[in-house]
């Protein structure tokens, strides 16, 4: 496998290898142990191993032998973690060995959970209760979309990256492209945001809300945080997308084509929900029949 040698002015040489969108910089080169490891790892991958063990001392560089495995074997990865802290740990030493690659975080979105519970000695039911990070919340819908446009990410994550986040298929469904030149109306694009769970909000313009100006739509993305983006249009088609800071307002660059991810994971279409409304509806219906029946109502 070659790898060519970039950008001497950068605080530490950076990597390619052929055919791996993944760079990688290296603020020193693999020793001791680790060359044989990483060629190790990479012949398992290339014989489709399914499991494979690192071993090491703490501070034996484990993180950086696998980020070389990561930018040589140019693959997709998911680094699971057994808990934040170190989920967090490892985020922020894979962002500094790729720091132009898509490195996410994905964790449990919650500060504090209490589930519902019922106490029978005392009669006592107590509410589920909960809070929510919303920064936590950004970037697991920043991986999210990272998995879905590029090849070169890597996805830190705790075990709650196993647990069903909605139905994959109608999130793609609710996934809005634009591209200069499209054809289509304001009310459609204001329609589709609101299905995407996007509130509109004239003056408080934050992540999730989106605003209209005339013929200019701005959107703050829910996976952003630093990012909106400014739809123009002219008649009934897209004349521009503009990334600008929410904050400043300033202009950041042009693009032809932008996507829009939904504001959550759990989105659902209308026709789905109506749905679940009859369905609810037939269901509670039956019950009471049942329980007047069986005199307990």
């Amino acid at each position: 496998m070659s790898a060519a040698l970039h950008s001497p002015e950068k605080k530490h040489p950076v990597v390619s290898f052929a055919g791996s969108p993944f760079l990688l910089h290296q603020p020193f080169l693999p020793a001791g142990d680790q060359p044989a490891a990483i060629e190790q790892l990479l012949a398992g991958l290339a014989d489709g191993l399914s499991f494979q063990t690192l071993l090491g001392v703490t501070g034996s560089g484990k993180t950086y032998t696998m980020a070389n495995v990561i930018a040589r074997s140019g693959r997709p990865a998911l680094v699971l973690a057994p808990n934040k802290t170190l989920a967090a740990q490892l985020y922020a030493e894979f962002r500094e060995f790729f720091p132009e690659n898509a490195v996410e975080y994905f964790v449990s979105y919650y500060d504090y959970y209490q589930p519902e519970a019922y106490v029978p000695a005392r009669d006592l039911f107590i509410e589920k209760d909960s809070s929510i990070n919303e920064h936590i919340e950004q970037m697991r819908l920043s991986a999210t979309k990272s998995l879905l446009e590029r090849r070169d990410c890597v996805i830190v994550a705790t075990v709650s990256c196993i647990y069903g986040i909605g139905d994959r298929d109608e999130y793609h469904k609710m996934i809005l492209t634009m591209r200069v030149g499209d054809r289509i109306d304001q009310r459609e694009v204001i329609k589709r945001l609101v299905e995407m769970q996007y509130e509109r909000n004239e003056t408080d313009f934050h992540r999730g809300i989106f605003r209209v100006r005339g013929d200019v739509i701005d959107v703050f993305p829910a996976e952003h945080a630093e990012q909106a983006i400014r739809i123009s249009l002219f008649d009934d088609e897209i004349d521009g997308l503009q990334l600008f800071d929410p904050l400043t307002g300033h202009l950041q660059g042009k693009l032809k084509r932008f996507t829009v991810f939904p504001s959550s994971h759990y989105v659902t279409p209308r026709a789905t929900v109506l749905r679940a409304i009859e369905a609810i509806k037939r269901e509670l219906t039956e019950r009471t029949a049942s329980f007047h029946a069986e005199g307990r109502l």
